[in-house]
């Protein structure tokens, strides 16, 4: 009976190595993001020095710095747009210069430069992208009318995006980058050009990704907004991290009053100042 009931040692290690590949999955799946010595030059400069840095699964993490310091470098490398000079990215697990079709299906862009076809309606942007996406009519349809409501453009659904305001536009092309439900979504300054009452309610459906379990990496110029949203911020310098962390502690660290003035103590510049 002893015999029978123990376990053979090519099972034990067997269980061993499944329980060993199980917390190694595990682990690895805790990161959406993961860029290692990222590095990327144009001709004599260089817009990424050796960058390093981990986003958590679930994480809304803001990507901060002056104008030119490489924040849309990073984010078009992990988009696979740009190749990287040297040094790696991984989204999920996936490389992204490797594996670029499958990170097209896990990630949603908002890039800086609002990005609608103006002579289609709000309604027909959407279904031009998600039919991009091969999503589902039904999924479609209803992503879609979700995504409108949210941003407050379900009466100028049916106008043609031309004739939207420019906050407007920006709302359509955040509704856009969301359209295929993404687990990663980088917004590139989403938020730019709305009155206070819109970026109040882009903030809301931003923390409703989070709430979701999404992925979000923002990067922004206004720093209320990073301090408002952000589980954790990376300042970024002439392409090199210069500091992370949680919002509140960076601020008692560097002994300010806010995210601004440490941004402009760390950098020497203002915010809104060219590189």
């Amino acid at each position: 009976m002893h015999f029978l009931s123990s376990t053979p040692k090519h099972e034990t290690k067997f269980n061993e190595a499944s329980e060993n590949l199980q917390k190694g999955v595990e682990k690895m799946s805790d990161k959406a993001i993961v860029i290692k010595d990222l590095t990327k030059k144009f001709e004599d400069k260089t817009a990424l020095d050796n960058l390093s840095l981990k986003v958590a699964n679930g994480e809304l993490f803001g990507l901060l710095g002056p104008n030119g310091a490489g924040k849309t470098t990073a984010i078009n490398i992990l988009c696979g747009v740009l190749k990287p000079t040297s040094g790696t990215a991984e989204i999920c697990g996936f490389d992204v210069q490797k594996e670029t079709q499958k990170i097209k299906e896990l990630i949603g862009v908002c890039t800086q430069e609002t990005a609608v076809y103006p002579y289609l309606t709000g309604q027909e942007n959407l279904e031009l992208f998600g039919n991009l996406h091969n999503m589902s009519k039904k999924a479609l349809k209803e992503r879609s009318k979700m995504l409108l409501n949210k941003m407050g453009l379900s009466e100028d659904a049916k106008r043609v995006a031309a004739k939207y305001s420019g906050g407007m536009k920006r709302r359509l092309s955040l509704a856009i980058a969301l359209i295929n439900d993404p687990q990663v979504a980088f917004l590139d300054e989403p938020t730019v050009a709305m009155d206070p009452q819109s970026r109040h309610a882009v903030w809301d459906f931003i923390k409703d990704q989070k709430n979701q379990g999404k992925t979000v990496v923002l990067t922004t110029h206004y720093m209320e907004e990073a301090e408002e949203l952000c589980d954790r911020v990376g300042i970024i310098d002439h392409g090199k991290l210069i500091a992370q962390g949680v919002p509140k502690e960076l601020v008692v660290k560097g002994q300010v009053k806010n995210l601004e003035e440490l941004f402009i103590k760390l950098t020497g510049r203002t915010i809104r100042e060219e590189a």
